[in-house]
This record gives C-alpha cells, structure tokens and sequence, in this order.
C-alpha cells in the first residue's frame, strides 16, 4: 500500500520540473553563446559557429515546450530576451569580428569595433520592443527581423566561407572583407524596422498553406543536418530578402487607387452640400442660443383679474 503522503507529492515535483525544463533550455542557449565567443577569442571559429547553431535548437525549443506544457511565465520571457541578447547579439558579432574584421596590420581598421557595438545595440533594442508590443501573444509574423536570424545569418558566414561553393565559384571573388560590414549594418537596422517576417510556418496537409509549410520545414530539416555548412548562410539571407519582398508587396498593394474624373467631381459636388449644411446647422443653434440668452417672459393668468378691476367701465 502507497503512502498517501507520497502519492501527493509526486504531481508538485515533477509539474516543478516541468516549469524548470524550458528555463534550462534557455540557460543551455546563455551558455553555448558564452562559450561560442570564447572558442572564437582562441581562433576556433568553426567550433564558435557550431555553438551559435546548438543555442538557436535551445531558444527554438524552450518556448515551444513552455506553450506545450503550459508553463510559460514572464520570467521565462524576460530570461529569454536578455540570453538572446547575448547568444545572437554579442556572440554573433564578436565571431564576426575576431574572424573577418581584425585588422592583420596595425593602424588598419581600428574602429571596426563600432560594428559590434551598433550590431549589439540594434539587437537589444529590437528585444526590449519585442517585449512591449508582441510578447506572450500568439503571433503570425515578427516586427523587425528576429534576433535569432540576424545573429545566425552573421554567424554562419565563416562556415560558409570555407565551402567548395564559396572558394569555387564566383562568390569567392567578390570584397567579403568589406561586404560583411555592410551585411552586419544591414541586419542590424533590420533587427529595429518595421519590415513585417513570417512566423514559424503552420504544418498540415489539410490546405496549401499547411502543405507548403510542412515542404519548407521538412527541406529546412534536411538542409540543416546534410549540408549545415552550405545551407544555414543562404537560407538566412533567403528569409532576409522573403521579409523585404513581402513588406514591398504589401504596401503597394495597401495604396489606394486614384479615383477618376467622374467620380471626383460627384466628391467635390457632396462635400459642397456637406458645408452648406454644416453652415445653415450653425445659424440654427445661434438662432437657439440667443432665444435662450433673452428668453420672453409670458405674462401671470392670475393678474387678469386685478388688470380688468383697475380698467374704468365705460
């Protein structure tokens, strides 16, 4: 026979560990980003990248098994955004820094740091506006791209910079050196826009919009564990220019067509009518308001009476 005693505590400690799972998940993220700029500090930038990845699986994971187990809390947000802030803010861009913006002779590139501290600064802002207007809410899209995908894209660079795709061809040509700098201020004013990105995609086959999405994650999927060198890069810069598109497209399609000649003409006649009533509605209550200010006093029905007594009888 059980102890009932027992029985009772079972539910309260392990509903406690289902409430501390998703926040280690977001420690796990805090301490893959530490130590992705520790492993680039010591010139392993390849391994740093690698770490940069392991931490976006954790900060994917820990809100989806929070919303899953119902154990989401605004502690939990608020711990997510300052280790994001770190993981693909600080992280990405120091890697970035001691790989590509270094200068290799002294007196060159001396304040490359800036783009650290802008790429740093962009990113937090982006987070703490997160928290004010989207936080814990169901949401369809993002305001401003994601930390997590300006921090990846920025990151993974230097894997794909060391891909026969890159050396190979005519990529491999092009001024990277001075190409990243404009990439890390792009992402960066990306991070604080109003460029409208998807969400993660909705998956099913019930209608297209379930089945493209399923496409998407399941190539994502394969992409990712095969080639992760050759895809996670370009599939960055992919999502980056799918959110421009799309906010593009929607406000030109948001214009409002000029009306033709005709029908401006019936506008301008109704508002012309509109103002001569509005006018003649004017007249009428300072007509009402005066009549209120000197208001005729109607004379007693009592005094009737004493009037005709005093009148003289003929």
């Amino acid at each position: 026979m059980t102890n009932p005693e027992a029985r009772n505590t079972r539910p309260t400690g392990m509903r406690r560990a289902v409430v501390l799972f998703p926040g280690g998940l977001t420690l796990g993220n805090l301490f893959f980003g530490i130590f992705a700029m520790i492993s680039a500090s010591r010139g392993e930038f390849g391994r740093a990248v690698l770490f940069i990845v392991c931490g976006g699986v954790c900060d994917m994971l820990d809100g989806r098994v929070a919303r899953a187990t119902n154990s989401g809390t605004e502690f939990g947000e608020q711990l997510d955004s300052l280790v994001d802030a770190i993981s693909f803010g600080l992280a990405p861009a120091m890697i970035t820094y001691f790989a590509v913006l270094t200068p290799t002779e002294p007196g060159r590139d001396r304040w490359s740091w800036i783009l650290v501290f802008f790429f740093c600064m962009c990113a937090v802002l982006r987070l703490a506006r997160f928290n004010v207007t989207q936080a814990g809410a169901k949401k369809h899209y993002f305001l401003g791209l994601p930390s997590p995908a300006a921090g990846g894209t920025l990151a993974t660079y230097h894997w794909f910079a060391q891909t026969e795709l890159y050396q190979q061809t005519i990529i491999g040509d092009l001024p990277w050196h001075e190409l990243v700098k404009y990439l890390m201020v792009g992402l960066s004013l990306l991070m604080i826009s109003n460029v409208r990105y998807p969400a993660f995609p909705r998956t099913g086959f019930k209608d297209w919009r379930g089945i493209l999405g399923s496409i998407t994650v399941l190539t994502c999927f394969a992409g990712a564990i095969l080639l992760p060198r050759e895809f996670f890069f370009p599939a960055g810069l992919t999502y980056v220019v799918v959110g421009l598109l799309g906010t593009l497209l929607q406000s030109l399609g948001d214009r409002p067509e000029p009306l033709p000649t005709e029908e401006m003409s019936d506008l301008r006649g109704t508002a012309a009518s509109d103002a001569l009533t509005v006018v003649d509605g004017n007249r009428r209550r300072k007509r009402r308001r005066s009549r209120d200010d000197n208001p005729v006093i109607p004379s007693s029905p009592s005094s009737e009476p004493f009037r005709s007594l005093q009148e003289p009888r003929e």
